[in-house]
């Protein structure tokens, strides 16, 4: 099976990891955090602010595989927080249109760089 790589430019990476990998027509997005290529690895925002960074993220690394938010099939979301499940919600749903992707969201002990969220997706490229 062949695979392909992306790599975003304005998307700062943690480690060593692509920020997608294409196998067959699913394009899978590695984990996202509010780190951005300015601030670097200092995230800072509230839950509404990170999530909304992840999502500026994610729709570089899309827009890098020539995809949108529209090719998303499943989406994870990884809270420190499920108090904070509201607030990531409120901004969730501004990015997507029904049908909305299947998702899950779990509560998780601790995300990298201290971060209070974590979002991955699946997507899939149209056509035969």
């Amino acid at each position: 099976m062949a695979r392909k790589t992306y790599r975003a430019n304005n998307v700062s990476a943690s480690g060593p990891y692509s920020h997608a990998v294409e196998a067959d027509r699913f394009i899978f997005l590695s984990g996202q955090t509010a780190m951005n290529a300015e601030a670097g690895k200092n995230l800072q925002g509230n839950i509404a602010e990170q999530t909304k960074q992840c999502f500026t993220n994610l729709i570089e690394v899309l827009e890098t595989a020539n995809l949108t938010l529209d090719d998303v099939v499943k989406v994870n979301v990884y809270l420190t927080d499920m108090n904070n499940f509201t607030a990531m919600n409120e901004v969730y749903e501004t990015f997507f249109n029904e049908p909305y992707p299947a998702r899950t969201c779990v509560a998780v002990l601790a995300l990298p760089l201290g971060a209070e969220v974590e979002i991955e997706m699946i997507a899939k490229r149209k056509g035969q």
